[in-house]
């Protein structure tokens, strides 16, 4: 890409090099094989670079980045008057309505306070519905609504798809991509990969050890709890037939390119110079915080978060992915395997970072990740 891109849009060339030489550390240190990332600003990317194996064409699966694209399809939904945050689930699903899941608020589920994070759901039951549907109805609460925050890798989002698609009568991947994706003019951005892309997507690796009990401890820190989100539930994106789901909590597919595009457009509110996709009361409201005193609960900080998305905020931006240097305001979602993707009003600027290489160290992977935003978000410094 031509320097003049970036100098025109007040990048500072010397920081530049600071964020592509940080890129580039875990490639040449032969830790992950392939890997992209993207700058946008003023509704175009100013730089991309793809590193080791990959290609500008590179597909990457996105993971839990997939939840920005989710949220803001159903933003959609209520800025056409056709859903309110304060409904209750069961009345727009009554097959959800069993088990003590009868007060469960459409909120909730953007919020992770909806007391069901574990509940089971295979991918390719999606587009069975009768096993859609049974489901919903079999799942259980793991404590009270609203009780608490606990994130919830999947399940929340399979009911956000379940609610656009009753009130807008489509299939959530054809809303995505008639709502968002085809008036923001975007390419290579896809939830419910076509087949004929398949052979453009990274295929999905683990690498590094993981650290054991006695490392943590070390470390000062919690270990994590085992989730859903286990080595064999990674690698299954790597399978066409999963990919095609288009998993609306982590099935997204696209490049860095088209992430940071996708951002540019929830900071002016569609494709500058095109039509207004999300009018600004609409963008307010979704990216208000909501999630008040509701705390993380594994390093005890708050969640900060507005409706579907993660809001940086002043104090411990870094625990929620962002880096140092973005501004309070700077929104977006992560995703597992070190997947960055956010905008920064503060700036203009929209970044995302992805790679195929899912990193068992999740110490060194986070500080990948706060370290790279934290480049990227001072690049229009001097």
């Amino acid at each position: 890409m031509a320097e003049d891109a970036f100098v025109n849009a007040g990048v500072n060339p010397k920081k530049l090099d600071v964020l592509r030489q940080r890129a580039r550390k875990e490639i040449d240190e032969g830790l992950l094989h392939a890997a992209q990332y993207a700058i946008a600003k003023d509704g175009e990317v100013i730089w991309q670079e793809s590193l080791g194996s990959a290609r500008n064409e590179s597909l990457f699966p996105v993971f839990s980045s997939t939840k920005a694209v989710m949220s803001a399809a159903a933003w959609l939904v209520i800025q056409d008057g056709l859903l309110d945050v304060n409904e209750t689930v069961a009345d727009i699903i009554p097959e959800f309505a069993t088990n003590g899941k009868e007060s469960v608020k459409v909120v909730q589920l953007f919020l992770h306070t909806s007391g069901f994070p574990m509940a089971p759901f295979r991918p390719v039951e999606w587009d069975d519905r009768a096993s859609r549907l049974a489901r919903f109805s079999n799942w259980r609460l793991n404590w009270e609504p609203g009780s608490k925050f606990e994130y919830h890798p999947t399940s929340s989002m399979w009911v956000i798809a379940e609610v656009v698609e009753r009130k807008t009568g489509m299939d959530f991947r054809d809303y995505i991509r008639t709502r968002i994706v085809e008036p923001l003019g975007l390419k290579d951005f896809y939830v419910g990969l076509p087949n004929t892309e398949n052979d453009r997507v990274m295929a999905l690796e683990h690498v590094g050890d993981p650290l054991t009990s006695e490392d943590y401890a070390r470390l000062g820190v919690p270990e994590p709890p085992i989730t859903e989100v286990t080595e064999d539930a990674i690698l299954s994106f790597n399978q066409p037939e999963i990919r095609a789901v288009g998993v609306p909590g982590g099935g997204g597919m696209m490049t860095a390119a088209a992430m940071t595009l996708f951002y540019q457009g929830l900071l002016h509110g569609g494709a500058l110079g095109g039509e207004t996709v999300w009018k600004r009361e609409t963008l307010d409201f979704a990216l208000d915080v909501i999630s008040g005193d509701y705390v993380d609960p594994l390093m005890g900080h708050r969640v900060n978060r507005a409706l579907g998305v993660v809001v940086a905020g002043n104090e411990q931006r870094n625990f929620r992915g962002f880096g140092h240097s973005n501004s309070p305001t700077a929104f977006g979602h992560g995703g597992a395997g070190g997947q960055v993707a956010w905008a920064d009003p503060g700036t203009g600027l929209s970044f995302c970072y992805v790679t195929n290489g899912h990193d068992r160290n999740p110490m060194r992977m986070g500080s990948r990740g706060v370290s790279l935003s934290s480049k990227a978000a001072s690049l229009l410094e001097n």
